[in-house]
């Protein structure tokens, strides 16, 4: 597998992410949530309790997990390299946090449903996070989000601040950061195959059905999901399904989505550029400066595309008379 010396974050992230943090640092309420986030968030308390209630892995605990980590970490070139914890937990899921001192936890759900070479892309997706400074923001808007929801304008004097648009811009921007995380694991595997099959066995990947699961099929079924946008209502009813309409707001695309982007970078002349050993080697900063100066015109472009979908679907919804 390739080894990218002293590369940037910048050299592969996604043109999406960039635009989508820059639209979110810029809308009116952002500077007071970091300012708030700055003065009451701490690590500490997080690492004490997985420290407490998890397995942290080393060379003597889960060490072919910890060599997996090691080899993605000197191949993103990230030093020191982050601290990984096991949770049990049969979610198929795991995350990075942390910013003085960043860590990843994968759940026993990765580890008992993916194989060795899916368990490795899985890995160096969330050190891609972390590569990318990802995981201050990320913490900011859960941070923000729950604090505003749980307790409203009594919570650290920001209830007033967390706009709507702002929550829409949080998880625009949340989701926009996994293209970035996904082109990191395309990196260290050098196989468009495991990154993508980790993507489909987290979907819906069965151990008892494995061998009834096709990754061609995943494929098509991509494909499929990219032809339905040629019917602007479909266009509506992903807005609706990313923004809320099933319960919940989503921060991470739907995998045929991302199996989309990554197969199209995959393909491109910027990725053969890095393969061969050309790409940006000077440090980036990436979502973890806080204070970082943004472009006004982004967020106007943001605040226009939710009225005119809020438009669309009022019309949709309006009662024929």
């Amino acid at each position: 597998m390739p080894t990218y010396t002293g590369i940037s974050s910048e050299a592969f992230r996604h043109p999406l992410d960039r635009q989508a943090e820059q639209t979110l640092r810029s809308l009116p309420g952002f500077d007071l949530i970091a300012r708030k986030f700055v003065e009451f968030f701490y690590e500490r308390p997080q690492l004490v309790y997985l420290m407490g209630n998890s397995i942290q892995v080393g060379p003597r605990q889960y060490s072919t997990i910890y060599q997996m980590l090691r080899e993605c970490a000197r191949d993103l070139d990230i030093y020191p390299e982050p601290k990984l914890f096991v949770s049990q937990n049969p979610q198929a899921n795991s995350y990075a946090l942390g910013q003085e001192h960043p860590y990843v936890v994968i759940n026993t759900g990765i580890l008992d449903l993916l194989n060795e070479s899916e368990i490795m892309a899985v890995l160096a997706h969330e050190l891609g996070h972390i590569k990318c400074g990802h995981t201050i923001l990320i913490q900011m808007a859960m941070w923000a989000m729950n604090a505003a929801s749980a307790l409203g304008e009594l919570t650290f004097g920001i209830g007033n601040f967390v706009s709507q648009g702002l929550i829409y811009a949080f998880y625009e921007w949340r989701r926009k950061a996994e293209l970035s995380a996904d082109r990191a694991a395309l990196l260290v595997m050098d196989d468009l195959n495991p990154v993508m099959t980790s993507m489909m066995k987290v979907s819906g990947g069965s151990l008892k059905y494995a061998n009834e699961c096709s990754l061609q099929e995943f494929i098509r079924q991509s494909e499929n999901y990219q032809a339905l946008d040629g019917d602007g209502l479909n266009q509506v009813y992903k807005f609706l399904i990313y923004n809320g309409s099933q319960g919940t707001m989503l921060s991470h695309p739907f995998a045929v989505e991302r199996l989309h982007y990554l197969q199209e970078w995959a393909s491109s002349e910027d990725y053969q550029q890095i393969k061969k050993g050309n790409y940006q080697r000077s440090p980036a900063s990436g979502a973890v400066n806080v204070t970082a100066e943004t472009s006004q015109n982004e967020a106007e472009t943001l605040r226009r595309q939710i009225e005119e979908l809020q438009q669309e679907i009022n019309r949709i919804q309006k009662p024929d008379r």
